[in-house]
């Protein structure tokens, strides 16, 4: 492992970011919560300036809601990673103004790896699977900056 990758710095403002981030007026604006001890959880309703095709949430976003799940499940564990590999399955395409349940977890720490799984449900009695993510998250070492 090279030097170079363990500097990396994370910074926990997230307020622009592109999915989470409170103030970025083109994100998702999409909120996190600790879903049990190794996973995370969110409600996102589906908005027409995230489609691809009129009408059906660009797979882009559909994959960074997933994303960004796997990323706060390490995160509410005290850790810090980045996605190191990622294989999505797109079961359907989703709706615009469809509300979605969007869930993330880790699975087995081996050392700096957690292999992930993260799933997109339609928030209807069935729950249907609409989109799952199976990934590999890589832990960071050092320390993560908080600036003010």
């Amino acid at each position: 492992m090279s030097s170079q990758a363990s500097a990396v710095r994370l910074s926990q403002k997230t307020n622009l970011c592109y999915v989470c981030g409170a103030d970025n007026p083109k994100g998702f604006q999409v909120p996190f919560s600790p879903d049990g001890p190794t996973g995370s959880r969110a409600v996102y309703t589906a908005r027409v300036e995230h489609e691809g095709w009129q009408g059906i949430l660009h797979g882009g976003a559909t994959f960074a809601l997933m994303d960004e799940a796997l990323g706060w499940a390490v995160h509410f564990q005290g850790l810090h990673g980045v996605t190191g590999r990622a294989e999505v399955r797109f079961r359907q395409p989703i709706r615009g103004g469809t509300k979605l349940i969007i869930r993330g977890w880790t699975l087995e720490r081996r050392h700096r790896i957690m292999p992930a799984r993260a799933e997109i449900r339609i928030d209807n009695p069935e729950q249907t699977l609409v989109a799952e993510l199976d990934a590999t998250m890589f832990l960071l070492e050092g320390e993560v900056s908080n600036p003010e």
